[in-house]
């Protein structure tokens, strides 16, 4: 919903129930009496006889009265149901717009949210999806990817690589009743209702929600983390934690994709690149793990490191000052800790 559509609901709900106390007293009684000539509301009410005829017609305005044209004109009560039956949807759905509207935090000077409405969470992974350049990770329930399957779908057109995981495996179609590849580069399946809702965009903004915050609503929670010195600890635990321990692959084209490619995670990129043949040169972009300071590194990959169950990954590559190892987030070991990485072929496969 817009602003300008709230604004214009706020106002058709506001005009619908911005009745004066005459009005109140002449709808009340008769709703009570069922129908009532002007001269029986005005004996029943404190409403001046010159008053009764202005006060109906705003009643009547409104759809909560009828008018019979008779002598005396009767005024005759609506059944409540079918006079407050339009305004209860608008209402309802104003209502859930004003909520998400209250719980969304300023993203320009919030590292870490924590939202607890189910609309407000699904706009949320509705966004982090939109806003991913390059690289998407997601946990999503077979619900969730029915949800939002056009606007994945839309990504990997525009070259998003989407590592998807759906849990509960139980409920999920396989292959040859979905395609997969239309909504992502790599699908695996996982067990368990336990299996958190997570979306990564560029291993930067992200969200973390229970399965139960998008099921019922109650007493649940999400958080959104809006700055990569936060957002990687998402990304961290889905690549190591989630991914590792899913058990079926439905789908995988990651080597069809087309070079350069770009990488937020360094497990990814090692994995990618290991199942592939030829040279490649990769520009690394993060900072020095002894000095903090940024660093940006150009040369050609000369190494890999892929241990753990896919848990530790790292590369070497060759600059013209000589050797460098590179990590992920909070690396120790190597020299370089990678924020984004760009991968280019040197010679054809």
């Amino acid at each position: 919903m817009t602003s300008d559509d709230l604004r214009a609901s706020m106002e058709r709900v506001g005009d619908r129930f911005d009745l004066g106390e005459y009005e109140i007293d002449a709808y009340l009684t008769v709703l009570e009496h069922g129908n009532l000539t002007a001269s029986e509301i005005a004996d029943r009410t404190d409403i001046p006889q010159p008053r009764v005829y202005d006060t109906v017609r705003s009643l009547s305005d409104r759809g909560l009265v009828e008018l019979r044209e008779s002598r005396p004109m009767k005024v005759i009560a609506v059944d409540p149901d079918e006079a407050f039956s339009g305004i209860q949807s608008s209402l309802m759905e104003m209502v859930s717009e004003l909520e998400a509207r209250y719980t969304a935090p300023a993203r320009e000077t919030e590292a870490v949210s924590l939202v607890k409405s189910r609309s407000t969470i699904l706009r949320y992974l509705e966004d982090v999806i939109e806003t991913a350049e390059f690289e998407l990770a997601l946990s999503l329930t077979p619900d969730l990817l029915g949800r939002f399957e056009d606007e994945l779908a839309s990504a990997i057109d525009s070259g998003v690589s989407i590592e998807l995981l759906i849990t509960p495996a139980s409920e999920v179609p396989g292959p040859d009743e979905y395609d997969y590849e239309r909504v992502a580069t790599t699908v695996r399946a996982r067990r368990g209702i336990t299996t958190p809702v997570v979306a990564v965009a560029d291993g930067e903004y992200s969200m973390y929600a229970t399965q139960d915050a998008l099921r019922d609503d109650e007493d649940r929670y999400g958080v959104i983390f809006n700055r990569s010195a936060l957002g990687f600890l998402v990304s961290g635990f889905f690549g190591t934690v989630l991914w590792t321990t899913a058990e079926r692959t439905l789908s995988t084209d990651g080597e069809d994709r087309p070079f350069p490619r770009r990488y937020a995670s360094i497990r990814r990129c090692v994995k990618e690149l290991q199942e592939l043949d030829g040279e490649f040169r990769a520009t690394i972009e993060g900072r020095d793990i002894e000095t903090g300071a940024s660093r940006v590194v150009e040369g050609t990959v000369v190494g890999f490191s892929f241990e753990g169950g896919e848990r530790v990954a790292g590369m070497t590559i060759e600059t013209d000052d000589g050797e460098v190892t590179v990590g992920g987030q909070v690396a120790a070991l190597e020299d370089i800790e990678a924020h984004e990485i760009q991968v280019a072929r040197i010679t054809p496969p």
